[in-house]
């Protein structure tokens, strides 16, 4: 094993329906389906990938989290905030200063909070 910094490899994210969450994710975020269970769905994205966890997998985390367990960076906030208010996901205002950071939230069907970024 070689020292340094650690990697990341996923963030997870209780869900109802791991297959049904995986199909929105995969809209929503433009993410790859990895693989989709009862269990658990996992997908990909350019760096990085995050894992939806269901009630039969064992997780003892409830759906309808009130703060997001991490970001999904996006090229450009106002499209992607488009794309959620169509999905349904009643996106925030964006928020925060262009020089640093842009974002808004928004609530997957399951009642997760999201945080969306530019950075």
């Amino acid at each position: 094993m070689t020292t340094g910094a650690a990697a990341i490899t996923t963030a997870f994210i209780p869900v109802r329906d791991p297959l049904e969450s995986a199909r929105w994710y995969a809209e929503a975020f433009g993410l790859t389906v990895v693989e989709a269970t009862e269990f658990s769905s996992v997908l990909a994205g350019s760096q990085g990938q995050v894992t939806l966890m269901g009630p039969v997998s064992g997780i003892q985390a409830e759906p309808g989290l009130p703060w997001a367990t991490c970001n999904f960076r996006v090229a450009d906030v106002a499209p992607a905030r488009e794309r959620f208010a169509a999905l349904g996901a009643a996106p925030s205002e964006v928020f925060g200063d262009p020089a640093r950071c842009l974002f808004f939230t928004a609530v997957d069907p399951d009642g997760n909070s999201l945080l969306v970024t530019d950075r």
